[in-house]
């Protein structure tokens, strides 16, 4: 799939400008001698605009290891492919990488999820780059803009540690000196994640609405976190002062990153909404649910459909006996993406009250989430320990479809629920032939063994 940007055709300017040049006055050699302004070498980040333009394309390049398409070559973010392991898309690919996350048997050598793992590492490395040039040539710096980049760190810290298997190393790169990361296990990482959101709260200053975003952000992914670390209480007091409507979100354009949901499933079709996949899955695309709008686009396209950018009725791979199924959360390639949200926070305060054993306070939780939301009636009362559980992680699964969650509640449903893989996980035939297997989580790609203090993962249970 080949998506066209807008970009200078700078070739052109940079010859008709040549023209203009008295040819008494320069050299064959220094016509030339071009100047690429996509290149930023080391030495020009270190002023005050320096600084604000690594700022700035932190947060590039967090949408980038988020919610942003990337192209077809540089494969898809965490979002995707920790989705496509758990129950929330099905592969329409004939890419054996998407083929074999779907089918839950990763390889180290998955090039498609290197990618997204690279992704992920540049927007951390980045904003740990951003806070010490911030520091050095902008002090004045407002102090939320330099809490954002300790947001980063930390979402993409937890969102590594909830995706891949124990030990993935942290490695940094600051005033031109590499230093390698050892692996650390899933916990590690989830403290490491807790310690820069902490850092970022501890600076936020104001109360603008910049400041306050940032300040909710900050506490959405500490509960989040929190909960990973299996601290349910002090998970909800973490988001306790999160405010109804807030929401941080990605905006994408034509001219920067489409929406990589939409680009994978409504455009390029390699990826399907799933349906109780591998018996387990929950019924995504037939549940009828209002949280997540779907139109199928056979026998024929629908205008739902087409206004959402669907051009054929069929998945990418014709052969695949896969149905296509479409998303319209995201009806276009510039929605925005909420990554932290008060609908979160309070999931969060749901679970919380769960686990303490108040039963009632977390089902009033989740209903005053439904209140007023068409097509959302009250939950009743699930009746026994487990089917409460299940009722929790049902009503997360839809109001987080596609958000880089699904694959992290799964994996804690096993560690601090009790529950085992083959319950929750597709397991049986596989659609493209065979069965699933039995993986959790993704393998740490093959190119971080160029790390010496790198030795594959150190476990992949849950």
């Amino acid at each position: 799939m080949t998506r066209t940007k807008n970009r200078p055709r700078r070739g052109v300017l940079v010859l008709a400008a040549a023209l203009l040049l008295p040819l008494a006055a320069c050299s064959a050699d220094e016509i030339v001698e071009v100047t690429d302004p996509d290149i930023i070498n080391p030495e020009d980040v270190g002023s005050p605009a320096g600084a604000e333009a690594v700022r700035v394309g932190t947060l590039s390049r967090f949408m980038g290891a988020t919610t942003g398409d990337n192209g077809a070559s540089a494969g898809e973010t965490l979002f995707m492919y920790g989705g496509l392991l758990a129950d929330e898309w099905q592969t329409g690919d004939s890419f054996i990488q998407r083929v074999e996350t779907d089918q839950r048997t990763v390889s180290e050598s998955n090039t498609l999820i290197r990618g997204g793992y690279q992704f992920a590492h540049r927007a951390r490395v980045s904003a740990q780059q951003a806070i010490a040039l911030l520091a050095e040539f902008a002090p004045g710096t407002p102090s939320h803009q330099v809490a954002e980049m300790y947001f980063v760190q930390a979402y993409i810290e937890n969102l590594l540690a909830e995706s891949f298997c124990s030990g993935v190393p942290f490695s940094s790169y600051l005033a031109g000196e590499e230093v390698l990361g050892t692996p650390l296990t899933s916990t590690q990482s989830y403290q490491l994640a807790l310690a820069h959101a902490d850092s970022g709260l501890a600076i936020v200053t104001g109360t603008s609405a910049a400041a306050n975003r940032v300040r909710n952000a900050l506490r959405v992914v500490r509960g989040r976190i929190l909960l990973n670390l299996n601290r349910p209480a002090d998970a909800a007091t973490a988001v306790a002062d999160v405010p109804a409507g807030f929401s941080y979100v990605n905006q994408h354009s034509q001219t920067t990153r489409d929406v990589t949901m939409w680009a994978m499933n409504n455009s390029a079709r390699r990826y399907t909404v799933a349906q109780s996949e591998g018996g387990n899955g929950l019924p995504f695309h037939n549940s009828g649910d209002p949280r997540l709008p779907i139109c199928t686009p056979r026998p024929t396209i629908s205008q739902a459909c087409k206004d959402a950018g669907v051009t054929s009725g069929v998945v990418f791979n014709n052969g695949s006996p896969t149905a296509l199924f479409v998303q319209l959360k995201w009806p276009t390639r510039d929605a925005n993406v909420s990554v932290a949200d008060a609908t979160e926070a309070r999931l969060i305060e749901a679970e919380a009250l769960l686990r303490a054993g108040d039963a009632p306070g977390a089902l009033a939780k989740l209903n005053a989430l439904r209140t007023g939301v068409a097509g959302l009636a009250p939950l009743a009362d699930a009746g026994s320990e487990a089917a409460r559980v299940d009722q929790l992680f049902r009503e997360r699964a839809f109001w987080m479809f596609g958000t880089g969650h699904r694959l992290g509640d799964l994996r804690r449903l096993i560690r601090q629920y009790g529950r085992n893989q083959a319950q929750l996980f597709p397991v049986g035939t596989f659609a493209e032939g065979g069965n699933y297997g039995t993986d959790v989580n993704l393998q740490i790609p093959q190119a971080e063994r160029n790390n010496p203090n790198f030795n594959g993962c150190l476990d992949r249970n849950a």
